[in-house]
């Protein structure tokens, strides 16, 4: 797809590659995820600071201050995850302040799943793992459009079958 890029420029901070972002839809979920987590124990304490003491107040301002910081961290995550497809590896970008690249070369994929769960499906979005002999040597691309995860997954699975067989 991308025959020529240098993979020589993929860098931390991400240069003149053409990263392709994550779809939003994940921010989406995640924030129903944390939402669904979270707003049942601030009502725990707010029921027992209205009708018992109101010292249970402090339980829930922390735990709506722990809301609004995941509510920001959730999108600044999202908008960090980024992947690109050079012409022999496929290369995942994620994090701001603890960042990580992770090169998967095509050669090396033994297989890719794709996942979907029953939110992610609402939101028309799945996940990628791909699988290396090493564990280590893995990596996820969560978020992606489902045609789009689908379709990446039969490229990258040809191009590693091309590659292991030398063509």
């Amino acid at each position: 797809m991308t025959t020529e890029l240098d993979p020589g420029a993929v860098t931390l901070r991400g240069g003149e590659l053409p990263w392709r972002p994550v779809s939003p839809a994940l921010r989406t979920v995640r924030l129903i995820t944390l939402f669904a987590w979270l707003v049942p124990f601030v009502v725990a304490f707010a029921v027992p600071a209205v009708l018992v003491s109101a010292w249970f107040w402090i339980g829930s301002v922390v735990l709506v201050a722990v809301l609004g910081w995941g509510v920001w961290l959730i999108g600044r995550q999202v908008s960090a995850i980024t992947w690109i497809e050079l012409p022999d590896e496929i290369v995942i970008r994620k994090g701001r302040l603890f960042r990580s690249l992770v090169s998967i070369p095509y050669g090396r994929l033994q297989y890719i799943d794709v996942e979907s769960g029953p939110l992610m499906r609402s939101r028309g979005i799945a996940s990628c793992e791909f699988h290396t002999a090493s564990p280590e040597s893995g990596g996820t691309l969560p978020g992606l459009p489902l045609d789009e995860a689908e379709a990446l997954r039969g490229r990258l699975a040809a191009r590693g079958e091309a590659q292991r067989a030398g063509l």
